[in-house]
């Protein structure tokens, strides 16, 4: 529905992922130039926003499982995704060809998280683990809320 009455373009979503991980780090470099609209936010899940934001939703920040979706952030009643809800979520409102993957939703819901978790468990083996948050590159350090 926003996005036939135009309010799509100034609703923003806040992802909030683990600063440190390697992989999450090239997820959000990934989408930022995929996102043309740019309605997509970013906070490490280490910032100040990320920390009180997750503890707003009574999560645990140090629990760096997943990475959340805010959609409508600012808006009265946010909420939030993680895991497979928060990837398609993403996945769905990047540049085509990648919201063909939120056809993805149609499968079983646990079979979604299940793939998901083996991806989380492994990321810092395979993609490393950083000392620091990556420091965005001038031309997008307007889309993060906590740089």
């Amino acid at each position: 529905m926003a996005e036939r009455n135009g309010m799509e373009a100034t609703t923003t979503h806040l992802i909030l992922y683990d600063g440190v991980c390697g992989l999450c780090s090239r997820v959000t470099l990934f989408i930022l130039p995929r996102d043309s609209r740019g309605i997509f936010r970013f906070a490490a899940i280490q910032s100040a926003t990320g920390r009180r934001t997750l503890e707003s939703f009574g999560r645990n920040p140090d629990d760096l499982d997943t990475f959340f979706v805010v959609p409508s952030y600012e808006s009265e009643t946010p909420a939030l995704l993680d895991r497979a809800d928060a990837a398609l979520f993403v996945a769905g409102h990047l540049n085509w060809p990648w919201r063909l993957v939120r056809f993805l939703r149609f499968l079983p819901h646990g079979l979604l998280d299940w793939g998901y978790g083996r991806i989380a468990k492994s990321r810092y083996k395979i993609f490393g683990r950083y000392e620091t948050c990556m420091i965005p590159s001038p031309a997008f350090r307007d889309r993060f809320v906590d740089p």
